[in-house]
């Protein structure tokens, strides 16, 4: 791998392959896959990660909000793009790039419905969500009836599929939480299925819950952070790898005397001679401030540098007492060893948060 010379977020494409073909591997031939990428394809980059996938043929896509969708189609992606947490606001834009909303509730789908039947319109494609648990988003049970018949006022759309969000997949201390949500599912989908008088696709599972429970696969499953490299436990992550490594450089080195500071408000006072590496990274690019004062950690020659001080804007600055190292050397903030979740957990957060933190601003640079 070519050596940092600024920073940058490394995007390893092959170790994306190696995920999806993993993640692939649990499904049965007939269940689809959907690959979300909502968020820059969680902190990396959704245009180069999603082109990438659309190549290996990956049936579907999934992202946050409107605008993602439309950035998607604006970079050559020409596969199904799910909505999950639509705007009324941004409909037109939705219906003029072909994004599939998902729909969750009674305002958005009589909005939505009333839009398209003024286009005249006829099947569009929108996936209806029901809330079994995770108390987010999504319509009741109750609901059933209420959707059906507003869709069936006229052939304006075509409910491509429903769906589910599991709570606590990853949490095998919540299991029967999480099998009571999958029955309940079911029942909707008998339900809806029984009322609209055709059967759209099912699906439920994100990473956890493709590992954790097969039985909820049916007919499209949705990965996220399983295709980032991570498997939300011990045992998975060990079949997966992180794709992003996020690199800088030594900027300068400084000998602190016993007695002087580093950084803002005097956060660090030495209390012997120390030897310190300011980096050009900071909470600007991603790593907050609670990074700062020894509970967050770079890896500079192979050996872990704990942070000196507040973390700055652009900056943060690093113990490098016992390191051999030089203005100029690669240092790894997080990749394969450590990883961000690694990182993160010095801070009592989540790998999510590290790795969808990290600024625009930061070069991407692929491994293909």
């Amino acid at each position: 791998m070519p050596k940092a010379q600024e920073t940058v977020l490394e995007i390893d494409l092959k170790a994306l392959q190696d995920n999806f073909q993993h993640l692939k591997s649990k499904l049965e031939p007939h269940t689809k896959f959907l690959a979300v990428v909502k968020a820059f394809a969680y902190g990396s980059d959704a245009s180069e990660v999603a082109n990438f996938l659309q190549d290996l043929d990956v049936d579907y896509f999934a992202v946050a909000y409107i605008n993602e969708g439309i950035a998607l189609r604006n970079s050559g992606i020409t596969k199904p793009i799910l909505v999950l947490h639509p705007q009324t606001t941004n409909f037109e834009l939705l219906i003029k790039h072909n994004l599939e909303p998902s729909l969750y509730n009674k305002k958005i789908l009589v909005e939505f419905l009333s839009l398209i039947s003024d286009k005249k319109s006829t099947d569009y494609p929108v996936h209806i969500k029901f809330n079994t648990g995770l108390n987010r988003l999504g319509f009741g049970q109750d609901d059933v009836k209420f959707i059906v018949d507003e869709i069936n006022k006229n052939n304006t759309v075509n409910v491509k599929s429903i769906f589910s969000h599991l709570a606590a997949s990853e949490d095998l201390n919540e299991t029967s939480f999480s099998l009571n949500q999958i029955e309940t599912f079911k029942k909707i989908a008998t339900h809806f299925e029984h009322k609209i008088g055709y059967k759209p696709m099912l699906h439920m599972c994100n990473t956890s819950g493709v590992l954790n429970y097969p039985e909820a696969h049916f007919d499209m499953v949705r990965c996220g952070i399983g295709l980032y490299g991570f498997g939300n436990s011990e045992k998975e992550n060990q079949f997966l790898k992180p794709i992003a490594t996020l690199k800088t450089v030594i900027s300068q080195i400084h000998h602190i005397e016993k007695g002087a500071s580093v950084g803002y408000n005097r956060a660090f006072k030495s209390e012997k001679t120390v030897k310190t590496a300011t980096l050009p990274i900071g909470h600007a690019d991603g790593i907050g401030r609670p990074y700062g004062n020894g509970k967050g950690f770079v890896t500079i020659r192979g050996k872990q540098a704990p942070t000196i001080g507040n973390v700055c804007m652009d900056m943060i600055m690093v113990n490098i007492t016992n390191i051999d190292c030089e203005e100029g050397d690669e240092v790894i903030v997080f990749g394969k060893a450590p990883s961000a979740e690694t990182l993160a957990s010095n801070v009592n957060t989540i790998s999510y948060e590290l790795i969808t933190s990290i600024s625009q601003r930061v070069k991407r640079t692929y491994l293909k």
